[in-house]
């Protein structure tokens, strides 16, 4: 009977126009698929940043922290060994990228509210450069939401105008686009390499859509172009859901519904979108029509070095090769012993194996 029930549903897709490749999509699960990669030293937490220089296997972790002097940029080798630490004090840093050609790690600097970069084989005393300061532009308008009983709802934003820097990814042309959780915004920098310090930053979009009253508290997060770069793909964490932009049109819709704090964002080579879902202690792969064909990993437990067991509040991923590499932030939101991560005292990097397509 499952096997019949699995022709009908590929025989039906054909015939409704998703075409064969769709069809052939199968849900994996594998709740197993999260093992270790690295533990962050002792009194380094929260690790939410990630990216990775293809070509040596190093893997560069940024940690949001809020305690004095607490804020590191970690660098480990390919086997997930510690090789350099740079402090950044008690300012809070999220999202990493990496520019290959110059050699450069990019740090949105969540605290100072900047764009940020230094040499990729820094040491404890490298200089950090400052690229740009986010401009402060307050909340979007209000958004309407419509009700089941034909009523509407309308979610008016407050913001205290501050610039909060989550996500970033470059494109082709040489420019970074930016996500701000805080403002509702995605923000460009052009020639992002060579341009005059600071740099000009430009707003592409300020839309209710990228703000939230939801939890967690944060709207735009993780960004990801698709391969054509005619769209930009957008996390809104505290909605659960991801967005599309259209680059030619600025237009943004809902792209797909319910990732439970989908956070950081990343396509794979066969064109799968990887989400970093933070509250579902997973990660989950989406197709082309934004279904969930994957996921992959949960969370496990408290291991006896009071390292999560799996994933535990997965923040952010980066793909080396064939894996994925995600940050375990393990952040406690509330406070409340209700949350294991109240019980974390070690902080990890996990990585999971891509299965094909």
């Amino acid at each position: 009977m499952k096997k019949l029930l699995l022709a009908a549903v590929a025989v039906g897709a054909i015939s409704s126009g998703i075409g064969i490749t769709q069809a052939a999509d199968q849900l994996v699960l594998n709740r197993n698929a999260a093992i270790p990669f690295a533990t962050l030293p002792d009194g380094v937490r929260f690790p939410e940043g990630i990216t990775a220089d293809p070509a040596t296997g190093d893997i560069f972790v940024a940690t949001f922290d809020f305690g004095p002097n607490a804020n590191k940029l970690v660098r480990f080798s390919k086997n997930g060994h510690l090789s350099a630490i740079r402090d950044f004090g008690g300012t809070p840093l999220l999202g990493l990228d990496f520019d290959a050609a110059r050699g450069k790690v990019y740090i949105l600097n969540f605290g100072a509210s900047k764009v940020q970069r230094i040499a990729a084989d820094f040491d404890a005393t490298t200089a950090v450069e400052d690229v740009a300061t986010l401009p402060s532009i307050g909340a979007p308008g209000p958004r309407t939401v419509g009700n089941p009983d034909g009523s509407n709802d309308t979610i008016t934003f407050g913001s205290n105008g501050f610039p909060a820097p989550n996500a970033m990814t470059f494109s082709r042309n040489g420019s970074l686009y930016v996500s701000d959780s805080f403002q509702g915004a995605i923000f460009r920098i052009d020639n992002v390499a060579t341009c005059a310090k600071p740099c000009v930053v430009t707003t592409v979009v300020h839309d209710p859509l990228l703000a939230t009253a939801g939890f967690p508290p944060f709207g735009a997060n993780g960004i990801a172009l698709n391969v054509n770069e005619t769209a930009l793909f957008i996390a809104n964490t505290g909605d659960n859901r991801i967005l599309k932009m259209d680059l030619a049109t600025k237009v943004i819709s809902v792209f797909t519904e319910s990732v439970h704090g989908a956070d950081g964002i990343t396509f794979d080579n066969s064109g799968r979108l990887w989400v970093a879902a933070n509250q579902g202690d997973q990660i989950v792969a989406l197709n082309e029509n934004g279904r969930v064909i994957a996921k992959l990993g949960e969370f496990q437990g408290i291991n006896r070095d009071g390292t999560p067991n799996g994933l535990l509040f997965p923040a952010s991923p980066v793909i080396v090769g064939d894996w994925i590499y995600v940050t375990n932030l393990a952040l406690p939101l509330t406070g409340s012993p209700a949350e294991w991560e109240t019980d974390v005292t070690r902080w990890t990097v996990s990585r999971i194996k891509l299965p094909k397509r």
